[in-house]
């Protein structure tokens, strides 16, 4: 096979560098199914893999990029065959395993789901890791208590970014009527109410003055942000309310007391959708693909390999709204 294109990460003595380059098959890491991908997505991870001292890259050089949709062209394993449409988004692409971002993929079978049949291979990656994990967080809280019928007030943090912007649309589409949307520009408030929010709230409005129980707003909280946020939200949360954390884009130190979780019985939920096993992972996207109809109302830009440095700009300075896909093979 002759060269081809990918984005590559390598370490010049102390300092990070990436662009994009020619590379071979024999550049990629070992795998079961070689794919050719159609589509990748940008997410803060991918940022962070191209930072110094970004803790994402396990080993230089990397091709980035923890998500990829696309066409298996070369098979050894029994359950996938050429022209099979796949999905792999996690494990350790991107990280201590080639990803992505290049023309084509060489995948463990382990890693690998096959696209849902009501699924387009540009849909998937518009939900991506981001999408993922806010299923994954609604999903928790789903299945700990929280009811449409119930009435539920319910905050989503970061809800114009990636995770935060599906988690919103998810409940949106689900049908909760109480979706209060954090954002930290006024910019993104129209942004937070096209996705389904039906109140937006500043981060001047959830200052709980320190308190180490504050009155109760919200019974349930799905919180991207993680750090300072975080602390001063848990104080807040309803009676039996829940919360769930999958982002440290706002630090990774958490300060909070243990009032909420032995006065008012508060749950905290850890989302993880690197290492989420693989046997489950088909019904999370067809739920994506039967019965939350996201799509519509999800902002998402469009780019090409070449373009992503742009992009990645907008993400290390917080301006970076809804989802960025990588258009990558013309052929699709």
């Amino acid at each position: 096979m002759d060269k081809f294109k990918a984005i590559v990460v390598d370490q010049n003595n102390d300092n990070v560098e990436y662009g994009l380059k020619n590379i071979s098959i024999n550049d990629l890491s070992d795998g079961e199914v070689l794919i050719e991908v159609c589509y990748s997505s940008l997410n803060y991870k991918d940022m962070l893999a191209v930072q110094n001292n970004g803790g994402v890259i396990k080993n230089y050089p990397m091709i980035p990029g923890i998500d990829l949709s696309g066409v298996v062209v070369e098979s050894s394993s029994s359950h996938f065959v050429t022209g099979d449409k796949v999905l792999a988004t996690g494990f350790q692409l991107g990280m201590s395993y080639t990803g992505g971002m290049a023309q084509y993929a060489r995948v463990p079978a382990e890693w690998l789901v096959k696209l849902p049949a009501k699924l387009s291979l540009k849909q998937a990656m518009i939900i991506g890791t981001a999408g993922f994990t806010a299923a994954l967080s609604v999903i928790k809280l789903l299945d700990n208590g929280m009811k449409v019928a119930d009435d539920p007030e319910i905050l989503v943090t970061g809800s114009t970014g990636g995770v935060g912007s599906i988690a919103v649309q998810i409940l949106s589409v689900m049908g909760f009527k109480h979706i209060n949307a954090l954002v930290r520009k006024e910019y993104q408030v129209e942004v937070a109410k096209h996705l389904g929010a039906t109140r937006v709230v500043m981060p001047d409005d959830i200052k709980g003055n320190g308190k180490l129980l504050s009155k109760q707003r919200f019974n349930y909280v799905i919180d991207t942000v993680g750090g300072d946020v975080t602390a001063e939200l848990i104080p807040q949360i309803h009676y039996g309310g829940g919360i769930t954390m999958c982002g440290n884009a706002g630090g990774i130190k958490l300060s909070t007391n243990v009032l909420p979780f032995i006065l008012r019985g508060v749950d905290l939920y850890g989302i993880d959708s690197v290492n989420y096993p693989i046997e489950k992972r088909l019904a999370i996207w067809k739920r994506f693909a039967d019965d939350w109809e996201v799509f519509d109302k999800l902002q998402y830009n469009e780019v090409t390999l070449a373009e992503i440095p742009g992009v990645i700009e907008q993400l290390k300075s917080g301006k970076h709204l809804g989802r960025t896909i990588i258009k990558i093979s013309e052929k699709i």
